[in-house]
C-alpha cells in the first residue's frame, strides 16, 4: 500500500549553477547539508524553486541522486526526498516518475500540464493524474500552484476525487487556500492523504486546519525557524507559535520581493558562504551587492540573525 511522506516541514530546494549555468555540485551538496542539519523532514528536488523545467532529464536525475547520496553519506538517511516530475505530456511525466525512483526519490510531486489550459477540463486533469499514478513506481502527490500552471487552480472536488486513487497520497497547496486545505484534511486522514501548505505564510494556519505540515520556499533560508514553529505547535504553545508565524509571514513576503528564486540564491550566497546566484534564463539573477538596496532585505537579515541564534 502506498503511504504519504511523513508529517513535518519540507524545503523545495533551490538548485545552484556555476557561471556557465552547469550544476554546481559542491554548492548543491553544501545546501543539502545545511538544510538537513537545520532539521528538515525532507527535501523537494525540482519543485518550482529548483528550476525543474529548465533541466534536461539527465540533470534532473543527477540532482536527485546527488541529493540522496549527500544525505546518506552524512548520516541523514531518514531525510525524505520528493521529486518534482511535472511535464507537459502524460508520457514524459511517467518517464520522469520512473527516473525519480531510479535516482533515489521516495515520492513524486506532479504539476498539472499547462501548455493548453483551455483543454485542461476537470475530466482531463483527473485523467492525467490518474494515468501518471497508475504508471509511477512510487507514490505520487498533486502539486497545485496556479502561478506556474497558467492560472489552473484545482478545487477540493478535483483533488478529493484524485485522493481516492491508491497511489496518490497527498498534495502541496501553493494556492494558499486554507478553506480548501481544511475541506481536504477533514475528509482524508493524513496517514492516507497528506495535505501540505505550500507557503510559509500559511504554515501554522494549515497546521491548525489539520495539515501534515508545509513545503515552503523560505525553508531554504530559515530551516531552524520552521522547525521551531512546528515544535511550538506540537507542544500546544499557540501564542508563541503565532508570534513566530507572523515573523515568518513577513519573511515569506520579503523573499518574493528580493527576486524570488534568484533572490533566495543571493541571500544564501551572502549569508551562508556557498553558491552563487546564477539562474537559467529567462529568470533573472539577483546581484548579491544590490541586496542591501532592497527595502525588504532587512526583514530577512533580522530573521537570519534569529535563525543563527538557535
Amino acid at each position: 500500500m502506498s503511504v504519504p511522506p511523513p508529517p513535518g516541514f519540507y524545503v523545495p530546494a533551490v538548485l545552484f549553477f556555476d557561471e556557465k549555468e552547469e550544476l554546481d555540485e559542491l554548492a548543491i551538496q553544501s545546501h543539502v547539508l545545511r538544510l538537513a542539519k537545520g532539521g528538515v523532514t525532507g527535501i523537494l528536488v525540482q519543485g518550482s524553486n529548483g528550476e525543474a523545467q529548465h533541466l534536461s532529464h539527465e540533470e534532473r536525475k543527477r540532482a536527485i541522486s546527488l541529493t540522496r547520496k549527500t544525505l546518506d553519506d552524512n548520516g541523514y538517511k531518514n531525510v525524505v526526498i520528493i521529486a518534482g516530475t511535472g511535464a507537459q505530456s502524460t508520457r514524459e511525466t511517467k518517464k520522469l516518475c520512473i527516473d525519480a525512483k531510479e535516482a533515489g526519490a521516495s515520492h513524486v510531486l506532479v504539476l498539472t500540464p499547462s501548455t493548453w489550459p483551455r483543454q485542461m477540463t476537470a475530466e482531463n486533469i483527473i485523467r492525467f493524474h490518474r494515468e501518471v499514478a497508475d504508471a509511477s513506481p512510487i507514490p505520487t502527490m498533486i502539486y497545485n500552484f496556479p502561478t506556474v500552471t497558467a492560472g489552473q487552480d484545482l478545487d477540493s472536488d478535483i483533488i478529493s476525487s484524485l485522493a481516492e486513487h491508491p497511489n496518490i497520497v497527498g498534495t502541496k497547496l501553493s494556492c494558499g487556500n486554507i478553506g480548501k486545505l481544511q475541506r481536504l484534511t477533514s475528509r482524508f486522514p493524513s496517514s492516507e492523504f497528506a495535505v501540505f501548505a505550500g507557503r510559509t505564510d500559511t504554515f501554522l494556519h494549515g497546521l491548525n486546519a489539520g495539515s501534515a505540515g508545509a513545503i515552503a520556499a523560505l525553508v531554504n533560508i530559515l530551516p531552524k525557524l520552521h522547525g521551531q514553529l512546528y515544535k511550538l505547535f506540537q507542544e500546544g504553545n499557540f501564542k508563541e507559535a503565532m508570534i513566530l508565524q507572523s515573523k515568518l509571514g513577513h519573511g515569506d513576503w520579503a523573499t518574493s520581493k528580493v527576486g524570488g528564486i534568484g533572490g533566495i540564491k543571493a541571500v544564501v550566497s551572502k549569508h551562508f558562504g556557498y553558491g552563487e546566484p546564477h539562474v537559467r534564463g529567462p529568470l533573472k539573477a539577483v546581484e548579491v551587492q544590490k541586496l542591501s538596496g532592497n527595502k525588504y532585505y532587512q526583514t530577512l537579515v533580522d530573521l537570519i540573525q534569529l535563525e543563527e541564534s538557535m
